[in-house]
């Protein structure tokens, strides 16, 4: 019972932590992911309780942003279908995958996104004309069908992604881009979940525990201001991602 009791409260921690990662910068899962892994779930059982909160967290978060007169629709909408079919493939790709060949490419994931957090892209300017239709919509269905297929697999990091496609290719300020980001993750990550239910690889107690971390965690950092620690945040992400990186690759 104690050990039950320590291994639900580092769950309702990673979690916690990972809600406020998510909210100021994204990442989240590279907390999460190895905290399951190494608390003895199979890497794709890992990988399917992780869409737990993910779920629960971008529902959150789009209410959230819904609540303060943000509305993506239906552009996230659009791009949240074509994330799905692509989560879809990318997720059954993570049920078949061995176990250890699967930890290598997290480790390799986790070390690239370091690399982006510390590399970050610049912004385009938010005066420039926002593009959502058209052939921009084209490129973004096709971007997200391929991005989707990432999220399906791992969706470690995927937040830096989809904000750099938003932000570079749509021409989406930084509110904007934020706002479709958690609407369109929340669609297909309901695809990703399903799969990984349907292929019972999902621990939902371990899950809920996680999601209910992830919930309090962007509801706390999304009503503080936290700008003055994120710096301090990413600083000590980076040094356990790369540790955490480390010991999936050799151990």
């Amino acid at each position: 019972m104690t050990d039950e009791l320590l291994q639900f409260g580092l769950l309702f921690g990673a979690g916690l932590a990972a809600g406020i990662i998510n909210t100021l910068a994204g990442g989240g899962s590279l907390l999460t992911l190895p905290v399951l892994i190494f608390m003895g779930l199979p890497p794709h059982v890992a990988n399917g309780t992780n869409r737990i909160g993910i779920v629960v967290q971008a529902l959150i978060g789009s209410a959230g942003y819904r609540s303060k007169g943000l509305n993506p629709f239906p552009f996230a909408l659009y791009l949240g279908i074509s994330a799905f079919f692509g989560a879809l493939v990318g997720a059954q790709i993570a049920v078949q995958i061995e176990g250890e060949l699967f930890n290598r490419i997290l480790a390799v994931i986790m070390l690239i996104v370091v690399a982006i957090m510390v590399f970050k892209p610049k912004t385009v300017s938010t005066a420039l004309s926002e593009r959502r239709t058209g052939k921009h919509l084209v490129y973004a269905l096709i971007g997200f069908f391929f991005i989707g297929i990432y999220g399906g697999f791992i969706n470690a990091g995927i937040g830096f992604v989809i904000m750099l496609f938003l932000n570079q290719v749509n021409r989406l300020d930084l509110v904007h881009t934020n706002a479709t980001k958690v609407a369109l993750v929340f669609i297909y990550s309901l695809g990703a979940l399903g799969l990984f239910a349907y292929n019972d690889a999902v621990n939902w107690s371990m899950g809920a525990v996680l999601a209910f971390g992830t919930s309090f965690g962007a509801w706390w950092s999304s009503r503080w201001s936290v700008q003055q620690g994120e710096g301090v945040i990413r600083a000590a992400m980076i040094v356990m991602v790369t540790v955490l990186s480390i010991k999936l690759w050799f151990f």
